[in-house]
């Protein structure tokens, strides 16, 4: 998404992605997430994105 992979923007980026497509969590769980597992909360949104690619509903 164009953002930078080991910031604090991280945390806002992950929930707005979660937001827009309405998967259930909160900012404290992404914090968490990317706090204690950058790189494996990284991976999951990048999942998430190609999977919606490929069946067209990333916007």
């Amino acid at each position: 998404m164009g953002e930078c992979c080991l910031c604090g923007s991280s945390v806002a980026m992950r929930t707005l992605y979660r937001t827009r497509y309405n998967i259930s969590g909160s900012i404290l769980r992404d914090f968490c997430s990317i706090w204690c597992c950058t790189l494996c909360a990284l991976c999951q949104l990048k999942r998430d994105i190609n999977r919606r690619r490929t069946t067209g509903i990333f916007w």
